[in-house]
């Protein structure tokens, strides 16, 4: 129980599949009946007929949280976030939200981890535009300059949106991944 609580800790919102994944709670059955055994500590609502889990204030207690989550209409930006952080094996090192500031650059990447002493910034492209996108990429491609010792890696939404990005990240260590390949 208290592995699940730490996932809700770090990740913030995490579908029933996602939790299935993370701590082999098996079928689906098994895992509902896991899941409301809990419901002391956790709080869900539905996103595209997925039921999705926060921490509650007793379960923000219980592992000592103080960041309060409510619904959002983000949440598929986060589910993604974590599909990625599943994809890449719970890294230890994984930071959401992270800051990046190099001499006149400063952004903050949606996640960020090391890997093989490499250091990977995650972006994540759901109902964003692709002007915000070319900003950030821009960014990206004037930190290189300073220390090319990083992969950037992209999550979107369709095929269309990936082709860009490849070709917008073209001169820069990247990966693109389709949201559905990462289920």
């Amino acid at each position: 129980m208290e592995e699940i609580l730490l996932s809700l800790k770090k990740c913030d919102y995490l579908s029933r599949e996602q939790l299935q994944r993370m701590h082999r709670l098996g079928q689906e059955r098994n895992a509902q009946r896991i899941l409301s055994g809990m419901e002391e500590y956790l709080s869900h609502f539905l996103e595209n007929k997925v039921k999705v889990y926060y921490l509650n204030s007793a379960g923000r207690e219980m592992v000592l949280s103080e960041k309060v989550r409510k619904k959002t209409a983000q949440v598929n930006h986060y589910l993604m976030r974590n599909d990625l952080y599943i994809v890449c094996g719970r890294p230890i090192s994984w930071q959401n939200e992270v800051k990046i500031t190099i001499n006149d650059i400063s952004l903050i990447a949606d996640a960020a981890f090391i890997s093989n002493k490499l250091h990977h910034f995650v972006e994540i492209d759901y109902k964003q535009t692709m002007s915000q996108n070319i900003q950030k990429i821009k960014k990206y491609k004037k930190l290189s300059t300073y220390n090319p010792q990083f992969v950037l890696i992209w999550v979107t939404t369709t095929d269309f949106r990936k082709n860009k990005l490849e070709q917008l990240c073209e001169g820069l260590k990247y990966k693109v991944y389709l949201r559905e390949d990462l289920k």
